[in-house]
């Protein structure tokens, strides 16, 4: 005698189980529609000597309404904030291999091409002395310039030392010196730094932009997005 599968008790048994998981499934709040099925409940088996105060039922609807309202405020607004989330990763990772200018007195220099920075001069500046120093704090190339324009002053370093020698791959310290007005001040500075990696942000961090020798970067503290 031929042997039947039982597939019939499985589709059953798939049946009951697909039953089983609905009934099991519970709202975990109150929704507008709710609220008012039991309020039209209450209001059905109300005592009609003591009939609920007009007052009282309005203030009740007016409050469901306004928290009904602010939960859902909250579900758009993390609706926007995950967007926004969203939005700033994709803008950061097109500047992985780009270059920012950021507030610093360091000059990266890589070891074959030039380091940049910028500063932003003064009106009545007559002359600008740029410094260049290297980890130890030594003077390694000086350049003068005469009646720059106020405003901001780009400027660029080719690695070479006042003996026009190559210098090593490293972090150098440039230092702005200004006779502005008849009186000598140092004027910050500001770097062009090429952007490594960026490190995703969490509920307790911000994203950040990770600069080659400079460190994480807020991308607030991102002053100019270089060309090219």
């Amino acid at each position: 005698m031929s042997t039947v599968s039982g597939t019939g008790n499985s589709y059953l048994d798939n049946l009951r189980g697909t039953e089983t998981t609905n009934s099991s499934t519970k709202k975990t709040a109150l929704e507008q529609s709710d609220y008012f099925a039991l309020l039209t409940q209450q209001l059905a088996y109300q005592d009609p000597t003591k009939p609920v105060d007009n007052d009282q039922m309005v203030s009740q609807m007016t409050t469901f309404s306004m928290a009904d309202g602010i939960s859902q405020l909250n579900t758009n607004f993390k609706s926007f904030a995950d967007g926004m989330s969203s939005n700033q990763v994709l803008q950061a990772s097109t500047l992985v291999g780009r270059t920012v200018r950021v507030n610093s007195d360091s000059l990266v220099f890589d070891g074959t091409n030039a380091a940049y920075g910028a500063v932003e001069v003064p009106a009545g500046t007559s002359s600008m002395k740029v410094n260049i120093y290297d980890e130890s704090g030594a003077l390694v190339r000086s350049s003068s310039v005469d009646n720059p324009t106020a405003g901001k002053f780009d400027f660029g370093w080719d690695g070479k030392d006042t003996n026009d020698t190559k210098l090593e791959a490293g972090l150098y310290t440039m230092k702005v010196e200004a006779t502005v007005s008849g009186k000598n001040q140092t004027l910050a500075t500001s770097s062009y730094v090429p952007v490594s990696s960026i490190t995703l942000g969490s509920s307790t961090s911000t994203m950040q932009l990770n600069l080659l020798g400079l460190g994480a970067k807020k991308m607030s503290d991102i002053l100019e997005i270089a060309a090219g």
